[in-house]
């Protein structure tokens, strides 16, 4: 490396590692942390939120998702979708270049084509890469992905998927330039060259990230202004969510996301509403969420040793669902950030959420009906059922296990880590388990897929095991239905089947909660909680 370039490297870090005792050297630059840590900024690995914020900022797709779920174009200008429903056709900008970069010739990013997708979507489906999408893609054709030239790309489908637009603004479906990804091999993690708003800079693993601004973005916003308007992103990775809340209070950090328990009644009134202390200084930002808390059972026979288990007994199961207040659930120990689950397992915030379809309220009346119709009045004679959970909602299933004791409903909890407790919950080895079902794409199908039998754990998402035929016939007609009112009924009779048939117990629909500094304006938000700095900009 030549004495310039160490200099300019070393400039950068004393720049983005200082506590920011001058305001005007940043004031361009959004920061932010990353408790977790990141692993990969590759975009064929965009598995979790963790991963998905960073590659966002680097990478662009085929299309994007407004704030309201709208599909829009990004590097396709427009597609059309043909009337069998399985062939997309795409037509893409001619003005989109990569990342400047020395592999490509005199250094400078050279112009996406459509050979470009077809080799980025066909190296998520490609075992060698081992990409965590490759499923988004078991509904292509074989061979179904082909550049027809340089400016229109062709996806085939095996079938009709009126979510397939959906899947593909999902950062596995990123552009990625094939000669920088033979260059680096596996480093193409920490070497990330896409078509993104911002570029790669410097990562200092477990310490700093940082993103610069990509000079020749090809999105402007309405008034023709290239995007974005910040020069910088940096992140840094205190995994300490105490330490986190702390450095956003002494204002070393422009915003955080979600809301640390400990911390909820300092930033919270009881209401929900930020504290009025902090008004001068921060502002909240919350909507519905595409996550959706809820307890599973499981309902495989076969997994389970005792076959006279509580679980297996549907009236047992729809009693636990009515014997319990989340009302007063979210007022407690939510502060009311989010919304109580009585209609069903579809949340607000997509199209397909029906807010008068029946689900689940406390009822203490029907709670006693049903342990009578099953044979336990008063909870009598009704062995004990184990709640299996992590630290992080012990709390929500203490007050549950209270709030059922009063019926005789005995629930022991049993507090797993993380690892452990999925671990145990993809291989059906939990009776009763604390789950969260976070949107990958915006349908509905997507929470619906949880209950379809050939999507069987640990093969599929069914972690109940549930097996309904009705439920499978009614899922499979609605992947055929392109209307979308229509399709919506559908989804209203499956969700209606899974509630009857008390698969789960729904928790609570979640909200998305950011808290960021007053002088940031532009800053996003949406149910998807995809976090979007294009459009950022910080008042001097």
């Amino acid at each position: 490396m030549s004495s310039k370039k160490i200099l300019y490297t070393l400039s950068l870090l004393f720049l983005f590692s200082c506590e920011n005792k001058t305001e005007h050297l940043n004031k361009n630059v959004f920061r932010y942390n990353e408790s977790k840590g990141i692993s990969t900024l590759d975009p064929a690995f965009a598995k979790t939120q963790v991963l998905i914020w960073p590659t966002n900022q680097l990478f662009n797709g085929l299309v994007q998702m407004d704030n309201n779920l709208n599909i829009e174009p990004c590097i396709a200008k427009n597609w059309k979708i043909s009337n069998t429903g399985k062939t997309y056709t795409f037509s893409l900008r001619n003005d989109v270049y990569f990342h400047n970069h020395k592999i490509f010739k005199n250094g400078i990013g050279r112009k996406v084509s459509a050979f470009d997708f077809e080799y980025s979507l066909n190296r998520i489906i490609h075992p060698e890469t081992a990409s965590p999408g490759a499923w988004i893609f078991n509904n292509v054709s074989k061979d179904g992905i082909k550049a027809l030239n340089d400016s229109i790309l062709q996806i085939n489908l095996i079938s009709p998927f009126p979510a397939f637009l959906g899947l593909l603004s999902m950062q596995y479906c990123s552009v990625v330039p094939k000669e920088i990804v033979d260059f680096y091999r596996d480093d193409f993690r920490n070497n990330p060259v896409g078509t993104g708003p911002f570029q790669f800079k410097l990562w200092k693993e477990g310490e700093k990230l940082i993103l610069t601004k990509n000079p020749n973005y090809f999105e402007k916003d309405s008034m023709g202004k290239p995007l974005p308007y910040l020069d910088a992103v940096s992140i840094t990775f205190i995994n300490d969510k105490q330490s986190e809340f702390l450095e956003f209070l002494k204002g070393n950090l422009d915003f955080i996301n979600g809301l640390n328990p400990a911390n909820k009644d300092e930033m919270l009134t009881k209401n929900g509403n930020l504290n009025p202390k902090y008004e001068n200084r921060f502002r909240m930002i919350n909507q519905p969420y595409l996550n959706t808390e809820y307890l599973g059972f499981l309902l495989d026979s076969s997994k389970i040793k005792d076959k006279s288990s509580p679980v297996l007994n549907k009236k047992i199961r729809q009693a636990i669902n009515y014997g319990f207040d989340r009302k007063k659930m979210m007022t407690y120990l939510r502060n009311n950030i989010g919304n109580p689950a009585t209609e069903g397992f579809i949340p607000i915030g997509l199209p397909s959420y029906n807010r008068n379809l029946k689900g689940y309220s406390y009822n203490p009346d029907e709670t006693r009906r049903l342990l009578s119709e099953a044979g336990f009045p008063n909870g009598e004679g009704l062995s004990p059922i184990t709640l299996t959970t992590t630290s992080d909602y012990l709390d929500l299933c203490e007050y549950i296990q209270q709030q059922l004791a009063q019926f005789g409903i005995e629930i022991i909890i049993d507090v797993n880590t993380g690892a452990t407790f999925r671990d145990m919950v993809a291989n059906s080895k939990l009776e009763f388990f604390r789950g969260s079902w976070i949107a990958d794409y915006p349908d509905a199908e997507n929470y619906l897929a949880l209950f379809y039998s050939k999507n069987l754990s640990p093969i599929g998402p069914n972690y109940t095991h549930y097996t309904n035929p009705e439920f499978d016939k009614i899922y499979e007609r609605a992947m055929l239905e392109i209307n979308d009112s229509l399709r919506f009924e559908l989804y209203d009779k499956m969700n209606h089947l899974i509630m009857n048939d008390a698969a789960i117990v729904p928790l609570y629909y979640d909200e998305v909660i950011r808290f960021v500094k007053n002088d940031i304006v532009g800053f996003e938000s949406n149910p998807m909680n995809l976090l979007n700095l294009k459009y950022l900009r910080k008042q001097p």
